[in-house]
């Protein structure tokens, strides 16, 4: 058995989740290569055959790789597809787009967002919004499966993966770049943050998510929101985390505001630490918070951003 991760990238270095999947893929058996299709994008190769654990990279390198255009790399993937057991790629917007395009080629059925290897053939993922656990055994000849990177650590560095170059098939002519709007911040990204500071409709205005500003800057952390607040208006969609939002698992979540509806409980109750602040004693928050604090997040978040200076 050999298994192929998808690797995201931007062709400068890999995105963190890559990391997360390779740890899926070892679990599988077998050896693990990793598919980096892009176009200059020798550096991001170089990162993957440092990941410990990956024995092979291939680089498929050709301008219409360049921006990730799912119709592109899913037939860069079925053109080397019969030489594995497995076909793994991060549950991102990235994953999400490319892989269910190569099952449908393969004529197999994809196992979306798994959280444990039980077998090479046999793997868990949430269902119901995470409340239940289904177990799925897959008898297809090649497993497709998106990988969600909360549930594996990350591969640890210190690999030495042979570069292998293999032929990049043509443009598929379907789709075509046109732009990318890019929200710049100083804080760390979502997905990849260790610490988040989270609002939710109790909140209550775009204005007052300044609020959590200085306690998201003392601690270093990214800023999440519930869908409630985003869907407001209160601030961007980028932010919102949940089951239609990004999933997350830091080491630190605060939830400021939240009531803690199981869509959104759905996207961070991984997190190794969760504390949440809300008036409502009966919020559903405080059923997966190690700490809750009732009060006015008014007077509280103040006071702990006096407590941390």
């Amino acid at each position: 058995m050999v298994a192929l991760v998808i690797a995201e990238h931007d062709n400068g270095s890999l995105k963190g989740a890559t990391h997360h999947t390779v740890t899926a893929a070892a679990q599988c058996g077998g050896e693990v290569h990793i598919l980096v299709a892009g176009s200059g994008c020798g550096a991001a190769a170089e990162a993957a055959a440092q990941i410990a654990g990956v024995a092979k990279v291939l680089v498929a390198d050709a301008p219409h790789f360049a921006d990730g255009l799912a119709e592109n790399v899913a037939e860069q993937i079925l053109a080397i597809a019969g030489s594995y057991s497995h076909i793994l790629a991060p549950a991102t917007a990235y994953g999400k787009n490319i892989l269910p395009r190569v099952a449908a080629k393969l004529d197999v059925a994809q196992i979306s967002e798994i959280t444990k290897v039980d077998s090479p053939d046999t793997f868990e993922r949430p269902i119901y919004a995470g409340n239940a656990i289904a177990t799925v055994q897959s008898s297809d000849s090649v497993k497709v499966i998106t990988v969600r990177g909360t549930a594996f650590d990350a591969a640890a560095s210190g690999g030495s993966a042979a570069v292998e170059q293999v032929a990049a098939v043509g443009d598929v002519g379907k789709s075509s770049f046109v732009g990318r709007e890019l929200a710049k911040s100083d804080r760390p990204e979502l997905t990849a943050a260790k610490i988040i500071v989270s609002g939710g409709r109790g909140i209550g205005s775009a204005e007052n998510f300044k609020l959590l500003e200085p306690l998201a800057d003392k601690l270093g952390a990214a800023m999440g929101a519930s869908r409630a607040a985003v869907d407001a208006g209160f601030v961007p969609n980028d932010w919102q985390v949940g089951q239609t939002g990004k999933i997350v698992a830091p080491t630190l979540y605060i939830a400021v505001g939240i009531s803690g509806a199981i869509q959104h409980l759905a996207g961070m109750k991984d997190s190794k630490t969760i504390v949440a602040i809300n008036k409502d004693p009966e919020a559903p928050i405080f059923s997966v918070a190690d700490y809750g604090l009732v009060g006015d997040l008014f007077e509280v978040v103040p006071q702990l951003v006096k407590e941390l200076g």
